[in-house]
């Protein structure tokens, strides 16, 4: 999934792009709201973390206006706030944010508070998911890649699928098995015939072999 970082403070950015890289995620940060409602616009974000007090356009502002577009409709938006500041959450609520989070915070705490943000749009998108310049649908069974759309045979759509519902994660082969072929007995040969089929539409660097382990969905 993707999150956009809005903040105008440098190292706000780094800690939460480096903290929340390490779980998968792929980021992307704006350091002013102008740039942040362009980058929004572009990428399509599962979730933006916006910072409220920032100069020009601060976060209130921001959020108002990707409200407003029907096309961000299914973004998430947490606002990022130190406690000092003069913030009201009716305010930000009210501006059509799903969250907030204070400043500052573990990383431990901010990863939690993120995917429980996300579990939410999860479960609503978990048919549909886009990923950079990669979206597949389970419900059309459909696949488009750079606006092109794809063709996989049914077990490489599912075993794509998988791998797309978590990015990051390490899929072991007994669980692929397990996920996409049930019951049937099929070996490691079957799998990686699979994968191969997969990289050779999409290309080669988003899917990862964990040797002994398994595959990932790269970002």
């Amino acid at each position: 999934m993707t999150i956009l970082i809005v903040d105008d403070e440098e190292d706000i950015l780094e800690f939460l792009s480096y903290s929340l890289k390490k779980e998968g995620y792929n980021i992307i940060t704006a350091s002013n709201g102008n740039d942040g409602l362009n980058l929004a616009n572009k990428h399509m974000p599962d979730l933006i973390i916006l910072d409220v007090m920032m100069p020009g356009k601060d976060g209130i502002t921001v959020c108002k206006e990707i409200r407003e577009n029907n096309e961000l409709d299914k973004c998430l938006i947490t606002f990022l706030t130190a406690r000092s500041e003069e913030y009201s959450e009716l305010a930000g609520f009210d501006a059509g944010a799903d969250d907030y989070i204070f400043k500052p915070i573990k990383p431990k705490l901010l990863v939690s508070r993120v995917n429980a943000i996300l579990k939410r749009k999860r479960k609503i998108i978990i048919d549909k998911i886009q990923i950079g310049n990669i979206i597949i649908d389970k419900d059309q069974h459909k696949l488009i890649y750079n606006e092109e759309e794809i063709y996989l045979a049914k077990k490489e759509f599912n075993l794509l699928h998988l791998l797309m519902t978590v990015p990051g994660r390490v899929f072991s082969r007994n669980e692929i098995i397990t996920q996409i072929w049930k019951d049937a007995i099929v070996g490691d040969r079957t799998i990686d015939v699979h994968i191969r089929k997969i990289r050779e539409k999409i290309g080669s660097p988003h899917i990862k072999t964990i040797k002994g382990i398994g595959y990932k969905f790269d970002i």
